[in-house]
């Protein structure tokens, strides 16, 4: 009866700790197990394996093989699990020597490794770029320790094919695949998100109709890589129709593929279905929590210049407690800029820093932009100087913008402290000064600012753009 009890309780502990260590919760578990053991309920082997199971994710592979010392310490002796949790842990961080040495160690123990310690294995190499190696693996070390390679495994190596590129081969495989076991509806995903990536549109819809032939029902995961790759390949109707049988059949889709959707509508003419997509996206619920849903339609009421529509849209985002991103801001800033409010986008832009919040470098470019082309480049400068972190497009733009505004020799004198400082600036800009020095002062001036912009980038050692 106690050691039932006891027994309860070990498992009881165990599911606990498995818990808090997925969660992350490491130190948590620790303190678990501690309390566990004062009160007599003792760990077993897989109490031990899900805390390196958690190290090894979390944290890293030393602090995972630090607990192995602990195990022994209480009698525990390390099982295949354990070293698969510790391969597995060495692997995520690329450590191919580490990894070997655990599986030698797990060899010289007495134990036998199993087909996820040599998954894990193929898996590090085709990581490595060393396929060969893999497949070494496959077809010699797991032919010699008797086991037969699961549909798991095949997965793994279909994997690795179309991520690498060698898709006709991953195709091969599969047909060798179909002749030795049964594929899963994760085999055929993962081919048709490889044949989809190189934009193999009729393999792609061959090897969905495999799919449907091996007694499988697309998902969610088949139809969204199918619908990016329609509209990737300007397939625009036919990823409409995939849409709308997802719609039908209640599929919910990511915010990459909703706005594929929107921006194929508004493309072929068909605004009004591309506004009646992202409400129904936005006030069914499917999509009611997500922000990139919203920065569609703020997009499309600013272009329609429906400024009704944007306020009461902002507040609806507001009412439901979501947090604007980066692109919101800039939505709202090109917006304002778009209908001319130039004010309105600076003062946006500024109340961002009234609540302690720093505006993006894409946002401040837009509005720098913005504010050269409605003639305000000494707000634009302003701005600029006060620019903690700017970007290419940021020094490319000024320049631009001081030449079209007839100041050259500030554009230049800008352009050559920016080399000065070892920044790598597009040719383009370069090129807009010297051609403006040579149609509106001399050819003298331009070749003299030229020499000089040479001589900057090689003293700093810039690759010439």
């Amino acid at each position: 009866m106690v050691h039932g009890l006891m027994k309860t309780s070990t498992k009881l502990l165990n599911i606990c700790i498995d818990s808090l260590c997925k969660s992350r919760n490491l130190q948590k578990a620790e303190s678990l197990l501690i309390d566990g053991i004062r009160l007599g309920v003792l760990p077993n082997v897989i109490t031990y394996n899900s805390l390196i199971n958690g190290y090894s994710r979390f944290v890293g592979i030393d602090e995972a093989y630090a607990v192995t010392h602990r195990m022994r310490e209480a009698g525990i002796k390390p099982d295949v699990s354990t070293y698969n949790s510790l391969i597995s842990g060495a692997a995520k961080q690329l450590l191919l020597t580490r990894a070997h040495q655990l599986f030698d160690e797990m060899l010289r123990s007495g134990l036998s490794p199993d087909m996820r310690s040599y998954n894990t294995l193929m898996s590090l190499y085709f990581k490595l770029g060393r396929h060969g190696d893999a497949f070494r693996i496959l077809n010699e070390d797991v032919h010699l320790a008797g086991l037969s390679p699961r549909v798991d495994t095949y997965n793994i190596l279909l994997d690795a094919l179309c991520k690498s590129g060698h898709i006709d081969n991953a195709v091969e495989l599969f047909k060798y695949i179909k002749s030795r076991v049964k594929p899963e509806l994760m085999t055929y995903n993962i081919l048709i998100n490889g044949l989809c990536r190189s934009r193999r549109v009729s393999s792609a819809n061959w090897m969905l109709r495999e799919l449907e032939r091996a007694g499988y029902t697309p998902n969610a995961v088949t139809y969204t890589t199918m619908l990016k790759m329609y509209f990737k390949t300007k397939m625009i109707e036919k990823g409409l129709k995939l849409f709308l049988k997802m719609k039908k059949e209640g599929y919910t889709f990511d915010g990459y593929a909703s706005c594929a959707v929107v921006s194929a509508l508004i493309k072929t003419g068909r605004a009004e279905e591309a506004y009646q997509c992202m409400h129904e996206l936005v006030r069914s619920g499917r999509r009611s929590g997500d922000i990139v849903s919203y920065n569609t339609l703020l997009n499309l009421y600013f272009k329609d210049g429906n400024l009704d529509a944007v306020d009461d849209l902002l507040e609806e985002i507001e009412r439901k407690g979501l947090k604007p991103d980066d692109y919101t801001h800039t939505i709202i800033v090109n917006g304002l800029l778009s209908i001319g409010h130039t004010g309105g986008a600076e003062k946006h832009l500024a109340c961002l820093g009234e609540m302690g919040m720093q505006p993006s470098v894409v946002t401040c470019n837009c509005l720098i932009d913005g504010l050269c082309k409605a003639g305000h480049v000494d707000r634009a400068m302003r701005l600029f100087s006060s620019m903690e972190i700017r970007d290419e497009f940021t020094y490319t733009s000024v320049v631009h913008n001081l030449c079209k505004d007839g100041r050259l020799v500030c554009a230049s004198k800008l352009l050559l402290l920016f080399y000065n400082k070892g920044m790598k600036i597009p040719s383009s800009a370069r090129r807009a000064v010297l051609s403006g020095l040579r149609m509106t002062v001399s050819y003298q001036a331009a070749r003299k600012t030229h020499h000089k912009f040479k001589a900057a980038i090689k003293s700093n050692a810039i690759a010439d753009p």
